[in-house]
């Protein structure tokens, strides 16, 4: 499981020219998930996300969560993220879950997260996504699960 974790100002996702999902400040998730992840990774990831320090205290140090500071996540399906450039340069996707066992893992980690205490929203699972964020820093972190 690998994720990104970006810190914004705001974001909106839409699919067909709808809107689907919008957060104020807080973090937009892009969730990969790998071929063989198991469930027990989705309390790691919900964990880490929420508790991850990436949002500036008093002194501007990066010291306060996402759960100290009442912030939203909007979490997004990304296979992409196990995409292989080592040979050539069309990415394989060979390394990313099938997509019904990463569809329920996608839910699980969105279940995890919200039980943490957060505002959880979702994109549309193997949906064209357009994503308009406002990044704040910018601020992106690479997590690996």
């Amino acid at each position: 499981m690998k994720a990104v974790v970006q810190r914004v100002k705001s974001a909106a996702l839409k699919v067909e020219d709808k809107l689907i999902s919008e957060i104020g400040f807080g973090l937009v998730v892009f969730l990969g998930i790998k071929a063989g992840d198991g469930e027990e990774l989705a309390d790691k990831f919900a964990y880490k996300v929420s508790h991850l320090r990436i949002f500036e205290d008093g002194d501007g140090k990066m010291n306060r969560s996402a759960l100290d500071i009442k912030g939203e996540v909007l979490l997004v399906s990304q296979f992409t993220l196990y995409g292989d450039c080592s040979h050539g340069n069309r990415p394989s996707f060979s390394g990313a879950e099938e997509p019904v066992r990463a569809r329920y893992l996608y839910e699980l980690c969105a279940k995890k997260l919200s039980e943490t205490g957060l505002e959880v929203k979702l994109g549309v699972f193997g949906a064209d996504m357009k994503i308009n964020q406002l990044n704040d820093g910018p601020v992106s972190i690479i997590m690996e699960f």
